[in-house]
């Protein structure tokens, strides 16, 4: 077997935007995750409304401050 190919797999702390924080073995490193068990809707039975924006709202942000290009007239 080659020797040295293989990513590192080491201990990462996993924090959740609620504050929940928990240990885990990755190979990418800490995380930071937006729902966690403890608080995701099915796990704990109460509905949780989740601010995420759409693709299409997020396009439209995106793409609304940029100025609108016309086509020029032929003469």
């Amino acid at each position: 077997m080659k020797k040295n190919i293989h990513p590192t797999y080491e201990m990462a702390t996993v924090s959740c935007a609620c504050g929940m924080k928990f240990e885990t073995r990755t190979t990418v490193g800490d995380l930071k995750v937006d729902i966690c068990s403890s608080c995701h809707p099915f796990f704990t039975g109460t509905q949780k409304i989740v601010d995420a924006e759409g693709r299409v709202e997020r396009f439209k942000k995106k793409y609304a401050k940029t100025p609108k290009v016309t086509k020029a007239k032929k003469a």
